[in-house]
């Protein structure tokens, strides 16, 4: 391809960019921002604003959930977080507030190491319910197979399967591995599966009927991944890349439209439009959302990568509280660094270039502009 490198003699690699290389451009119109309409739905689920919440425990409480969803977004629930471990996890929250830095992985391992209760998982799930709201719950692909039962009668409407990196081929020698495909046909929700960063990654988990791909690899505040494991996907290529497959497998399905949610890397306002305008339908947000003054985090943000029991791939960082919900969302902002009114920015830059709409605004034209911190 024309924009591969000669890393050596023996290895040529693609140039990928992340949301801090790529810049929107301005067009000729403009529009005003409260004309534009910042809404999208995913099966037959509408939400009034592309947010999504990662689900993690420094973000996601049964209350936030609620909060979220009433605001006109998704909240997620960690089904395997401390929500479902413990009956009141409270405790546990305000101490790993606490922690130092040195003890906080092998506490938070200890924490973790708790059974999953298949009750509790029903009991946060209807706590969502209740409040009348979308309720969207989370497995990883490991606990996919032993909890998915407890969770459709539980009575979610959108399922979730997040991990660092989801397969449509998942190659075991020691456990029968799930077969996607298969699982999505007999469950009775619309599943949202990923992360994936390939185009081709991406058109295999849209072939196995999954109503949305969640895009991203190690890329969020808190994963050590590409320090670990020394593998990261920049947002924007991947973002783009997704996009394509999403297109492709459109015309292939002969019309089904698969739906990307950007998941990692959208720390700021500015990156929520970038994910937007590299072709994403809505974005999932850990660290932004993480500093709102009623996150469960308490202004610390972590993921299960923080506790993995045998190879940490994730940390316990400080993001701070920048201000509530509603001011991370809509405002009003008193900082200039895009923690603050993320749903305006975005209105804002939709109207600066003169779109209407969500899908309209994929279209807008970028440029590579790499990042020169000052």
């Amino acid at each position: 391809m024309s924009n591969e490198i000669e890393i050596g003699r023996g290895k040529r690699g693609r140039r990928a960019y992340s949301f801090d290389d790529v810049a929107v451009v301005p067009s000729r119109r403009t529009r005003d921002p409260e004309e534009v309409s910042v809404g999208w739905q995913i099966d037959a689920y509408h939400f009034d604003i592309p947010v999504v919440a990662a689900p993690m425990d420094s973000v996601m409480s049964p209350a936030t959930a609620v909060a979220l969803g009433r605001a006109g977004g998704l909240g997620v629930l960690d089904l395997e977080g401390l929500w479902t471990r413990y009956e009141n996890p409270e405790p546990l929250l305000a101490e790993i507030a606490r922690l130092e830095p040195a003890e906080s992985t092998a506490r938070m391992q200890e924490m973790y190491a708790a059974p999953i209760q298949p009750e509790l998982i029903a009991q946060r799930l209807k706590e969502v319910r209740d409040a009348g709201v979308t309720v969207a719950g989370a497995l990883s692909p490991q606990r996919t197979q032993e909890f998915s039962k407890v969770v459709v009668d539980a009575g979610v409407d959108l399922f979730v399967i997040r991990g660092t990196t989801v397969s449509a081929e998942h190659v075991s020698g020691r456990a029968e591995p799930l077969n996607l495909k298969r699982f999505i046909y007999e469950l009775d929700v619309p599943v949202i599966v990923g992360g994936a960063s390939t185009y081709t990654a991406a058109l295999h988990l849209m072939r196995t009927g999954a109503a949305g791909v969640l895009v991203g690899f190690g890329g969020g505040a808190a994963h050590t991944t590409r320090v670990s494991l020394g593998i990261h996907a920049p947002m924007a290529t991947a973002m783009a890349d997704v996009a394509a497959a999403r297109r492709d497998y459109l015309d292939e399905s002969g019309g089904r439209y698969v739906h990307v949610i950007a998941d990692g890397g959208v720390g700021r306002s500015g990156d929520l439009v970038k994910a937007i305008a590299c072709g994403a339908d809505a974005v999932m947000l850990g660290a932004a959302l993480a500093r709102a003054t009623e996150a469960p985090g308490q202004g610390w943000h972590w993921g299960p990568e923080a506790h993995h029991p045998k190879l940490p791939r994730g940390e316990r960082v400080r993001v701070g509280q920048a201000g509530t919900f509603e001011q991370i969302l809509f405002g009003p902002g008193h900082t200039a660094d895009g923690t603050l009114n993320l749903v305006g920015a975005l209105r804002r830059a939709m109207a600066m270039t003169g779109y209407s709409d969500l899908k309209e605004f994929q279209r807008v034209e970028v440029v590579v502009s790499p990042y020169q911190p000052h």
